[in-house]
């Protein structure tokens, strides 16, 4: 029987040799390459000497195709519990130097269990993948062990904040797995998404693509619409992870932790009395507005190279967190387009579910018209923000900026859809439509049937614009609860806020509702 000393000696080997991963010449290659390793990144990313790891000895059951003389440290995955900004978060750590950090049973299990961890605890769960894909000499093991992985995903979804941060690989059904979460962060150099790799595609499709064009950070991050943030390289995807995290509370039945500022929350913005044009169709930089009013002009932006036409991030007013949804007018008018209506509604929801409160800055002339947006489903996507604004639970708070037109009135959040205070500055032109078009269709007959059509057609114009195209007559109906100087909006918006924090105190806004699942959202 061996003795205390020779156990003791037998577990600090066999904790060595895990912890040696691929030995020195195979960190130091990786580092070469621009990349931490999976201990490295966990060591970074967690606040000095808190984390503990668990699963360390796990290990595969599968003999089949040589696996029984494979060495995979701590299965390809290191997965644990520490702080983050002083709070605790869960973690899972993809290690590619451990047969390439492919996912089997056991390296799902372990992350399984992180995930189930975190959903218990009340805490966030981070993923940082950097994975080859299936083991595939797993099998059937593999295969359950997703859909495994899969749901336990879904069942902390809208619990506890997920966040995934691409590092590296990420490919095949791995792939579904940050997909997810609430948040994607990919790294431009090393970070790949896809649901397959180019050799597969070329094999089944003929196509021929590199890795990057099909599954680098503009794949997702333009065109997919799938990645929320882009990193430089690691340090500042975990940086940008930390950054997300402090904005967001631990689980859905806290709210966002306040910081303090030294911005005084009555702070006057006077460049905003003067920024919008005179000409109604003269574009401006809304983030000029945002970048005033947010404390110390901090703004962590989300999706931003995605649907350019509204604007999606996270701020804080007087220390509190917030969710923005703001058009561009420097980008399309900031029409509200499929994907923009998908960014918005996603942005509005994942903040409803975590207790954030959403400010949103409108000038949209409208959703997009013409027969490929209505083909595609304009209408479908668009009513996504309805269901947002009109499911949502958090304090709400309009402020209409220049155009609140038709369908986009409500999409940009009205009274009627469901906002708490709506506020308008005196440039704005809250109708149904423009008055041009209104005038083209109330007055048509008359416009053509007189003698000078150009000169009726301005006065009609001028009628209808004077009457509606203005924040007065939406403040007569109380639409608009006060029409308020540009300078004083981030005073008014923290104000609003003071009253409006505890919104859901003793779950008023459950109250008066009838019991249902959910909505059926236009998916």
């Amino acid at each position: 029987m061996a003795t205390t000393e020779e156990l003791i000696a037998e577990y600090k080997q066999k904790r060595a040799k895990i912890l040696e991963m691929g030995g020195p010449e195979a960190i130091e290659k990786r580092h070469k390459g621009g990349q931490w390793t999976a201990r490295e990144r966990i060591e970074y990313f967690f606040d000095p000497g808190t984390f503990t790891e668990i699963g360390i000895f796990d290990k595969n059951r599968t003999t089949l195709f040589g696996m029984d003389k494979v060495d995979i440290p701590a299965e390809g995955v290191v997965t644990g519990y520490g702080k983050v900004n002083g709070r605790v978060v869960c973690a899972f750590s993809e290690d590619f130097m451990a047969m390439a950090g492919t996912f089997g049973e056991h390296h799902g299990l372990k992350e399984i269990r992180i995930i189930e961890l975190a959903r218990e605890m009340g805490c966030p769960v981070i993923g940082l993948n950097d994975s080859g894909g299936a083991r595939l000499q797993e099998g059937m093991d593999t295969l359950e062990t997703y859909g495994n992985l899969f749901r336990t995903q879904i069942e902390a979804s809208g619990i506890v904040p997920q966040i995934a941060v691409l590092l590296g690989p990420c490919l095949g059904g791995q792939a579904y797995h940050p997909i997810m979460q609430d948040f994607i962060i990919q790294t431009r150099k090393t970070g790949f998404m896809g649901i397959a790799g180019p050799a597969f595609v070329k094999t089944q499709l003929g196509e021929e693509i590199s890795l990057e064009d099909l599954s680098g950070w503009k794949a997702h991050a333009v065109k997919s619409g799938q990645t929320h943030i882009v990193a430089e390289d690691d340090k500042d995807a975990l940086n940008k992870a930390r950054a997300l995290l402090a904005l967001f509370p631990s689980n859905n039945r806290e709210m966002p932790p306040i910081t303090a500022t030294k911005d005084d929350p009555m702070r006057k913005c006077p460049e905003l009395d003067t920024l919008i044009p005179d000409e109604p169709n003269k574009p401006y930089d809304m983030f000029k507005v945002i970048n005033a009013i947010v404390d110390d002009g901090y703004f962590l932006e989300t999706l931003k190279y995605h649907a350019k036409s509204v604007i999606t991030g996270f701020a804080r007013f007087n220390g509190r967190p917030v969710g923005i949804w703001a058009n561009q007018p420097a980008w399309a008018s900031g029409v509200i387009d499929i994907d923009a209506a998908d960014k918005g509604a996603r942005f509005v929801r994942t903040c409803d579910l975590f207790n954030i409160p959403v400010i949103a800055l409108a000038d949209c002339p409208g959703y997009m018209i013409g027969s490929d947006q209505d083909h595609r489903g304009i209408l479908r996507h668009g009513a996504k923000m309805l269901f947002a604004w009109a499911d949502a639970t958090i304090p709400l708070i309009s402020v209409m900026v220049r155009k609140s037109y038709a369908g986009a009135h409500y999409g940009m959040l009205d009274k009627g859809i469901g906002a708490d205070l709506v506020f308008a500055w005196p440039t704005a032109r809250v109708t149904i439509v423009g008055a041009e078009t209104a005038a083209s269709v109330i007055f048509a007959r008359e416009i053509k049937n007189s003698p000078n059509p150009k000169e009726t057609a301005q006065q009609r114009i001028k009628e209808y614009s004077e009457l509606y195209e203005n924040p007065y007559f939406g403040a007569k109906r109380g639409c608009i609860d006060e029409i308020i100087m540009p300078g004083d909006t981030r005073a008014i918006i923290n104000k609003a806020l003071d009253f409006l924090w505890d919104k859901n105190k003793n779950n008023r806004a459950f109250s008066a509702k009838p019991w249902r699942k959910y909505s059926n959202i236009n998916l």
